[in-house]
């Protein structure tokens, strides 16, 4: 009774190659598609969160002046 056990780093490998068979990949009409919206998201994103940080750090400005 000579049971051998598998590596599990080998079983893991195998796996994934299995799982990554299984994938539908994005066609590359789809890829660029869906890279435009993130990088567009991105550029909205980072103008609202820079407006805000203007709107606060101008408003920071003006309570410091109140002080004085």
């Amino acid at each position: 009774m000579n049971i051998k056990k598998a590596n599990p780093a080998v079983a893991y490998i195998q796996d994934s190659v299995l799982e990554l068979r299984k994938v539908t990949w994005p066609t590359k009409q789809q890829a660029f598609k869906l890279t435009l919206i993130v990088l567009g998201f991105c550029v909205v994103a980072s103008l609202f969160i820079g407006a805000i940080d203007f709107a606060l750090k101008m408003g920071y400005g003006e309570l410091l002046n109140l002080s004085r």
